[in-house]
């Protein structure tokens, strides 16, 4: 019995030695270390901040051009913007308002003028300011790539009928010229050099709406205001004789990016 006893023992002694072994072995492995992660972590976007105004509410032209100047925040020099939601329906031709306007101030942006002169015409329109003398090539140019790199296309009554191939690649765009808004004129070179000094050519577009920029966020608002009357005054007095109702709907004035402020219209 003693003889069996002392060997359960032994067992047991043995057991708890393992065990103990086992146990230091363990210990002695390092332990695992989790990776770090080299992702950086995402930059958060800057809040831009919020300039509150009543969105409802139609302001003063001089009190929405300084709304229009803070709530917008561009960092460049943004045109400013007028637009003229109009009571007309547009699927009249005699309901279609389009005209021109000689800003006190200009616009504060170059316009890109092409010039669609004969021959003899050419050098004079040169003179006068044209980015581009739209000849037969040129207007074979327009057609074939759709391509229409100018702001402003100016032309001689004669030159019209050759313009008839583009005319719906500039119809489309607001590009075709008028005698209407003085871009077709006997006297092309003294349209060009008004529409460079800032004068404005204005139409409204499919949904009765009329867009303009009238100066850039740098102008001093004395000459945004200057400006916002004088293109007013010539709208209301563009108004067709069959457009019944309102004609001046709403006005909303922005710049670049910024949203619109509703303006008085009296």
């Amino acid at each position: 019995m003693t003889t069996n006893n002392k060997t359960m023992s032994e067992k047991k002694q043995e057991e708890v030695v393992e065990t103990s072994e086992t146990q230091e072995v363990a210990e002695a492995k390092p332990a695992k270390t989790e990776k770090k992660s080299s992702k950086k972590p995402a930059k958060k976007a800057a809040k831009k901040p919020v300039y509150k105004f009543d969105r409802n509410k139609s302001y003063q032209i001089a009190e929405a051009i300084k709304i229009a100047k803070e709530a917008g925040h561009e960092k460049f020099d943004a045109s400013v913007e007028v637009h003229f939601k109009l009571g007309i329906d547009t699927k009249k031709g005699e309901q279609q308002v389009r005209g021109t306007a000689a800003l006190p101030h200009g616009i504060g942006k170059t316009v890109r003028i092409a010039a669609f002169v004969e021959p003899g015409n050419e050098a004079a329109a040169k003179a006068a300011g044209a980015d581009i003398i739209g000849n037969e090539e040129f207007i074979a140019q327009v057609k074939k790539t759709e391509k229409t790199d100018f702001d402003l296309a100016v032309a001689e009554p004669s030159m019209m009928k050759k313009m008839g191939l583009i005319a719906k690649i500039l119809g489309t765009r607001g590009l075709m010229p008028s005698p209407k808004n003085d871009t077709v004129t006997a006297d092309p070179a003294k349209a060009i050099a008004e529409f460079k000094k800032g004068k404005l050519s204005f139409k409204n577009d499919d949904t009765g709406n009329i867009h303009l920029i009238i100066g850039k966020k740098s102008f001093d608002d004395a000459k945004l205001i200057e400006n916002f009357q004088t293109i007013l005054e010539i709208i209301k007095k563009s108004k067709p004789s069959a457009a019944k109702g309102t004609f001046i709907r709403s006005i909303n004035i922005c710049t670049t990016m910024g949203p619109g402020i509703k303006v008085q219209g009296e």
